[in-house]
């Protein structure tokens, strides 16, 4: 598992990454975990843990530029969860979930991997989400190919020979003689 990357927030509200010794924006830190990296943010005077209200901000941010990433019962029940008997619950259970929903996506990949041919097998490394979706419509796509009816090709008939030219040509001079005597 990777170390976590400490995040130094400064008075300014400037975000110091102390991995990479340089000033990041708020954008570079969601970057920073959407590659995988685990972040945590802390005040540089205080010491204060303020990694949940920067996570908080980014999801916000997000939503705002319509990256829909949470429904509106989800953040309905959210906000009226922290007012509630059951706020003591919420964390738990979401933590519980997430890591069920994740160990859920692991398994499936490893299935993926084993049993998809070599030729339609993508690289399952985790870019973007965006990256990551089209990756998976093209894993579902090709699997959806591999189990759908094979169409069969219609039979083609062989082009007539010289032979049966002729007798095509004598049966159907002998049909005209029929219908001119009628």
């Amino acid at each position: 598992m990777p170390e976590k990357i400490l995040i130094n927030r400064y008075a300014s509200r400037r975000l110091y990454n102390t991995q990479s010794s340089e000033y990041v924006t708020l954008e570079e830190v969601a970057t920073l975990i959407r590659d995988g990296n685990e972040v945590e943010i802390k005040d540089r005077k205080t010491g204060e843990d303020l990694t949940r209200q920067y996570l908080l901000q980014i999801i916000t941010e997000q939503q705002c530029k319509g990256e829909s990433s949470l429904p509106i019962n989800v953040l309905t029940g959210l906000v009226r969860s922290c007012n509630s008997a059951s706020q003591n619950l919420l964390p738990e259970f979401l933590s519980k979930s997430y890591e069920a929903f994740t160990e859920q996506q692991e398994k499936m990949l490893e299935q993926f991997s084993g049993s998809i041919p070599e030729k339609l097998a993508p690289d399952f490394g985790f870019g973007t989400p965006a990256e990551w979706q089209k990756k998976q419509a093209e894993i579902y796509s090709s699997m959806m190919q591999a189990f759908l009816p094979k169409t069969p090709e219609p039979a083609k008939e062989p082009a007539p020979d010289a032979n049966e030219m002729t007798e095509i040509k004598e049966q159907l001079a002998a049909l005209q003689r029929k219908l001119d005597t009628l």
